[in-house]
């Protein structure tokens, strides 16, 4: 494996068998847990609405976590290429997913919206280049089939 090549690997386990298995739609829990090795566990479940817990993740929250991570990330990334000091960074991201009439469904788009603190003011100009760069090394935008959309607000670290 070069360095132009990551594998990643972890393992879901389902936990949710009640006694009876599959035997029914609501006869099982949609309980898992999800394992990275030398990580804490990641209790899942799948949404409320698809009879899961609320009280776990679920896969609809992760990849809405995914895709704000990456974000914020490229975008630190980025800053520090052009010199710019980031002082904060928040996202309130959301995500609009659509079910269809066959009980399938797939993300219409999601939108970010960072805000970001920077140390210096001059530099508010080019928050709206700088996240547009970071869009476009991001891994995980890169690999979706939807739109990921940026409303973004910049600080200076004084406001």
């Amino acid at each position: 494996m070069g360095l132009n090549e990551h594998h990643y690997a972890l393992t879901v386990r389902w936990t949710g068998n009640l006694g009876e298995g599959t035997a029914g739609y609501r006869s099982y829990s949609r309980d898992h847990e999800i394992e990275i090795p030398g990580l804490p566990s990641l209790q899942g479940s799948a949404d409320p609405t698809f009879h899961g817990d609320r009280s776990r993740y679920n896969p609809e929250q992760l990849l809405l976590a995914a895709l704000s991570q990456c974000h914020m990330l490229s975008f630190l990334h980025v800053a520090v290429k052009h010199g710019v000091v980031v002082t904060a960074y928040e996202d309130a991201a959301e995500g609009l997913m659509k079910l269809n009439k066959d009980g399938s469904g797939q993300f219409e788009s999601v939108t970010l919206k960072p805000r970001v603190a920077v140390a210096d003011p001059a530099h508010a100009d080019v928050m709206e280049q700088l996240h547009h760069e970071a869009n476009q090394v991001c891994f995980i935008a890169r690999s979706v089939n939807f739109p990921v959309l940026h409303e973004p607000s910049t600080t200076t670290a004084a406001a």
